[in-house]
């Protein structure tokens, strides 16, 4: 078996916007050994109590897998609390599948993006993807916070807190970071609030970042997580299979606001080639389809002549990683050359439109 590195999702979001309810159905319904870093307000750990209970793993088992930080907002704890805890996780890291990391409503992603580079820990994880959720219904009355007071209580009492940025600014940096947006509460929007709130999302964050409503919390776990994670080899979830995981605004025709017909048809589909390739021209090839084909994931290996170890490939949006390590004795493997991809999209076409571009 490989070591491989282990994906590190962060999870961002204003109190309210659905961070912890997501997290609850990634975990029971995931159906991954997931450890969660959890950074608490205060001394109350109401977030880990709601992960603990909802019976994703033993409980001889919680304690190493739900690790709670409650010494103020991440972001400025960074070396303090942050990689420590980060360090203990990776002691385990045979134990785990991903490490899912929930930040408080205040914390700026970019510290702990760039906390995830740094030389302890940075060639044992990858950045599998920053999704920031959005309370809709919030923003639809104007506001990216639901609760602004509890916001303002915790910028006065949170002493650790060393960035005084304003509301708006924080939401625009949550935004602008991600890789997802999920705009949770939808099923209390109107399709015309719909409309506004993703536009005004879209205004203010990364036109090319792809913009899902969800309520609940639910959705396809591997839109979060990646690709059917396993350690020895590359599946698709089910290949050439549409996966309806949530809402669709997206389809040009009039219809009432039902919120039970309503999809996002998720695709999945696999790409096996055999042929010589460029390592960068691979990445600028992907990268050239992800917004065509609302690309979610791109999962798989490389082969390249003149490389004793596969190319291991990791795309999330557009974010790319990539790192050379040995693949599992029964993965395929071309003759000389090849790619093995798996594409996770919202769009048809990106495996025949990237065979094409050869």
């Amino acid at each position: 078996m490989s070591d491989s590195r282990l994906p590190v999702t962060v999870v961002t979001g204003f109190l309210g916007s659905g961070k912890t309810t997501l997290l609850r159905h990634l975990l029971s319904e995931g159906h991954q050994r997931l450890a969660v870093v959890v950074n608490e307000f205060g001394t109350v750990g109401l977030d880990g109590d709601l992960l603990k209970n909802c019976g994703f793993c033993s409980d001889d088992e919680v304690g190493e897998r739900i690790v709670e930080l409650n010494n103020g907002c991440l972001c400025c704890t960074v070396q303090d609390d942050f990689l420590p805890a980060m360090e203990d996780l990776l002691l385990r890291s045979d134990q785990i599948d991903g490490i899912i990391i929930e930040t408080s409503g205040l914390a700026l992603p970019k510290p702990l993006i760039q906390a995830l580079n740094w030389p302890a820990i940075r060639s044992k994880v990858f950045i599998n993807g920053v999704v920031t959720l959005v309370d809709g219904y919030a923003l639809s009355n104007g506001s990216p916070v639901g609760d602004l007071k509890s916001i303002k209580e915790q910028i006065t009492n949170d002493n650790s807190i060393d960035h005084l940025t304003p509301i708006n600014e924080l939401f625009r940096d949550q935004l602008i970071s991600a890789d997802l947006v999920l705009i949770s509460r939808f099923d209390l929007l109107s399709e015309k609030d719909f409309s506004v709130v993703k536009n005004e999302v879209i205004k203010q964050g990364n036109c090319i970042t792809n913009i899902l409503p969800i309520s609940n919390g639910k959705i396809e776990p591997s839109v979060i997580l990646g690709i059917s994670h396993e350690k020895n080899d590359i599946s698709p979830i089910d290949d050439d299979h549409d996966h309806d995981h949530d809402h669709d605004h997206d389809h040009d025709h009039d219809h009432d606001h039902d919120h039970d017909h309503d999809h996002v048809d998720v695709i999945s589909e696999h790409l096996r080639l055999e042929t010589p390739i460029n390592q960068d021209v691979l990445r600028e090839r992907l990268l050239s389809l992800v917004q065509e084909y609302q690309i979610l994931r791109i999962k798989g290996r490389c082969w390249i002549e003149g490389k004793a170890l596969p190319l291991q490939i990791q795309i999330v949006g557009s974010r790319f990683n990539s790192w050379f390590e040995i693949a599992h004795q029964g993965a395929w493997k071309p003759s000389k050359a090849g790619i093995d991809l798996v594409f996770l999209s919202l769009r048809r076409g990106a495996k025949e439109a990237f065979e094409a571009s050869f």
